[in-house]
């Protein structure tokens, strides 16, 4: 017997550090992690120890006889990644730990809430004289897990687990609904922190800057993530379902949540923390099917193999591939023929010739993909009606080219979902041509050239672009801490002018309704206490009000934190 890392894969590596015979990669310093899909369990080495079951955060790891029929492929899987790639046994040392100076204390403060945010405050906060005081504009933390993570991939949430034993801490303070730049600056924060680490994601979405992109029914899915998520600020969005076809422009895991909770059976989706509005527009919806439309072909897509796998485990939905559009590059087929192809890339082409064949069932709902297809134009009056799309093919370069064959696509909902992007952050330097904050292993710098500027740091999609989920922003937070630690213990950090013990008052005389752990406990507590008696996981707040209201209350007995 074996063990089998499944779909809810998070790739936050806690597996890896408990391993005894190291038969779990890729390991975070391996440089094919930061590209993984998931991590994968060597079938051969593997002992059955068990200690990688305790520790998984999302319940992703399960002996190979107790796997339900709908994770048998993960066997196979698991076991392709060792095709081509080694495993060389035996424990893992530990990094030595930098010595920090014994008379001094670190004040840290950390501008989001986000799984980077909290794996380097996790770091941080090992250290009993380090002090975290973390921020974030809205009432409640977590980021992209509470506010991205699709409502029915509830054990990739377990990860919260982690994040709650952080908070917990007697060295961690959050200053939650406290917007930075406007209840509190960078320069104040520079005054009353040795360090500041940024961790605010990338919260803008890309343009296609096609005609008609502007219609009503075509929005980015950042929005449609984010409003189905419960995210305030997108509470009292609406879209128009009323069609019978939508398009999802990108065809990474975004996309696929998409096109999923759009086609999803109401009654999966009533069991989830969806939010309550989003839940009862889909009731209403007559979305019947969904198009994804990538610009390059299979080899290339972006979605993971178990994302996509999982597509087929839909109850009354159909994928439905076309073997036309598997085309492949010359290099790819040839590699794919000489079983030399990389096994990720193999498999993901694998998935989807056995889609191709799956026989499909009239009436039931579709997912269509549609490959090495770029979209050209959105047309209707007032409102999109339809897509233009030009079809692509390899050119012996490997490149997607275009062709002079155009088709059609009638749909009343365009959504695009082709990456994320940062913005400037207000007193750091930004690099306009990557939208991210430069920076040299985490610290900030001066220009994509420039000298590092002492005391600022980085972490999470700000610093490197928005790629990876949550196991990459595992690693990305850590390095993080481990610079500011570095740099603890090397002196080279500034002594603050004054104080961090003013902070909480200093945002509240700006206006802020500050939200601490008091407050969240409150909010967690109220949420989970009302999906509970609903059969859900939570029953998400979702105005700013009504989780400001939460976190103020208080019962007769009880004194406010």
């Amino acid at each position: 017997m074996a063990h089998v890392i499944t779909r809810p894969c998070c790739n936050d590596a806690s597996c890896v550090e408990v391993c005894p015979v190291n038969c779990i990669h890729p390991t975070p310093d391996e440089p094919e992690f930061l590209t993984a899909e998931m991590l994968y369990i060597d079938p051969e080495t593997c002992i059955d120890c068990g200690a990688c079951i305790d520790e998984c955060p999302v319940s992703a790891i399960l002996p190979d006889d107790q796997l339900e029929l709908k994770d048998e492929p993960y066997l196979q899987i698991n076991a392709d990644y060792y095709k081509d790639h080694d495993v060389d046994g035996g424990f893992v040392s530990p990094p030595k730990q930098p010595k920090l100076p014994a008379d001094k204390t670190l004040d840290v403060a950390i501008v989001g809430a986000g799984p980077a945010a909290f794996y380097a405050a996790g770091e941080l906060a090992k250290r009993g004289q380090i002090r975290v005081h973390m921020f974030d504009r809205l009432p409640t933390p977590y980021g992209l897990v509470r506010a991205g993570v699709a409502p029915d991939h509830a054990k990739t949430k377990g990860v919260e687990g982690t994040f709650a034993s952080t908070e917990r801490k007697a060295n961690f303070t959050y200053h939650l609904n406290v917007d930075v730049g406007t209840h509190i600056t960078h320069d104040e924060l520079s005054s009353r922190y040795g360090a500041i680490l940024y961790a605010v994601g990338a919260p803008h979405d890309r343009r296609l800057n096609i005609p008609g992109e502007e219609l009503a029914g075509s929005f980015a899915a950042t929005e449609f993530v984010a409003w189905y998520n419960g995210h305030p600020a997108y509470t009292d969005h609406t879209f128009d379902l009323s069609g019978e076809r939508a398009v999802v422009i990108g065809n990474g895991n975004v996309a696929l949540d998409v096109a999923r909770i759009l086609l999803e059976d109401d009654d999966v989706l009533g069991t989830t923390d969806i939010a309550d509005h989003a839940l009862a527009a889909l009731r209403e919806s007559s979305i019947r099917e969904v198009v994804v439309l990538g610009r390059r072909g299979i080899e290339h897509a972006a979605f993971t193999n178990s994302e996509f796998l999982s597509l087929g485990d839909l109850d009354g939905i159909d994928v439905v591939i076309e073997p036309e559009e598997l085309a492949l590059s010359e290099a790819a087929q040839s590699a794919l023929d000489d079983d030399t192809l990389d096994s990720t890339v193999a498999t993901k082409i694998r998935l989807a010739r056995e889609f191709s064949e799956r026989p499909r069932t009239e009436g039931n709902k579709r997912i269509v993909f549609r490959f090495l297809a770029s979209p050209l134009e959105m047309e209707g009056d007032g409102a999109v009606q339809r897509v233009h799309c030009m079809r692509n093919e390899y050119a012996p370069s490997g490149a997607a080219s275009p062709t002079s064959e155009t088709f059609e696509v009638d749909a009343s909902v365009v959504v695009r979902s082709v990456g994320y992007r940062g913005q400037p952050i207000p007193g750091l330097p930004f690099d306009r041509d990557r939208n991210v904050v430069p920076n040299t292993d985490a610290r900030v710098t001066d220009g994509p050239d420039g000298p590092v500027l002492p005391g600022l740091y980085v972490a999470g999609w700000i610093r490197r672009g928005p790629t990876g989920g949550i196991g990459r922003n595992r690693l990305c937070g850590e390095q993080a801490a481990a610079a500011i630690i570095a740099d603890f213990a090397g002196d080279a950090l500034a002594e603050p002018e004054l104080s961090a013990d003013d902070v909480a008052d200093l945002v509240t005389s700006r206006g802020a309704e500050r939200v601490g752990l008091d407050g969240w406990k409150r909010i967690d507590a109220e949420e989970r206490a009302a999906g509970k008696a609903t059969g859900r996981r939570r029953v998400k707040l979702v105005t700013v009000d009504e989780l400001v209201a939460t976190a103020r209350r208080t019962e007769p007995d009880e004194a406010v934190g």
